[in-house]
């Protein structure tokens, strides 16, 4: 099985700390993001993984060079993101992405069953698979209902729930076709692919996961793994 981490973005919502270090090196416990999932990964069965890079990417390229325990069986290619391509066009530059393959957003941390995510995508048939997850939004204000300038309801303070990306995907070659020119955000590959009538699967996943993008996200991932030290053991 083959991968592919999307680690080029800017991850505005953390500077001023990802100035200087790129979001997959923001440390976990006592390795940064991008080892966590080449760790988990290799545990699956990955034994080459893509890098898209560009915001001190180099910087990621030197820390998985010098790292002395990473997993013997990887075998790591580095793609360079010239311009900015989105998260769905980023995989243009990649070489030879073939049948069926991972695509992994690299500030991302799951302890997600991918050898389940990668069968219930095969048995569907579908052409993408989104691993999607269960988050729960608190509305701290009240919530009017009303139509013609006459409430019709009032909801104090609700709880909204939502399935949301959790930024791991599995891909079938043939979904590459429907990549535009330039650049292209994952959402809308999604659209066109559904406004083709391409089957796009979803597969909901109660693991641990954080999407590590926000200041309250990482700390609520560094406290987690504090708490759980084997939580995203591989």
């Amino acid at each position: 099985m083959r991968a592919v981490i999307l680690a080029g973005g800017l991850g505005m919502r953390l500077r001023p700390y990802t100035a200087i270090l790129p979001k997959p090196l923001l440390p976990i416990g006592d390795r940064p993001v991008i080892e966590h999932i080449l760790r988990r990964l290799a545990a699956f069965g990955v034994h080459r993984v893509d890098l898209s890079v560009a915001h001190l990417g180099e910087l990621i390229r030197v820390y998985l060079s010098e790292a002395t325990d990473l997993p013997q069986t990887l075998d790591l290619r580095w793609h360079w993101e010239d311009e900015p391509l989105g998260t769905a066009g980023a995989l243009k530059i990649i070489p030879d992405l073939e049948g069926t393959f991972l695509v992994m957003n690299g500030d991302v941390l799951s302890n997600i069953d991918l050898g389940e995510l990668v069968a219930v995508h095969r048995e569907s048939g579908a052409l993408l698979t989104i691993g999607m997850h269960a988050k729960r939004v608190d509305i701290d204000l009240g919530v009017i209902e009303s139509r013609d300038g006459v409430v019709t309801g009032y909801n104090e303070k609700p709880t909204v729930r939502y399935e949301v990306s959790m930024g791991i995907y599995v891909y079938e070659q043939r979904a590459l076709a429907y990549l535009p020119d330039g650049a292209c955000q994952f959402p809308d590959l999604v659209k066109l692919l559904l406004n083709a009538g391409e089957h796009v699967g979803a597969y909901r996943s109660d693991a641990e996961w954080f999407d590590i993008g926000t200041f309250p996200e990482y700390e609520r991932a560094v406290q987690h793994l504090e708490q759980n030290p084997t939580v995203f053991g591989a």
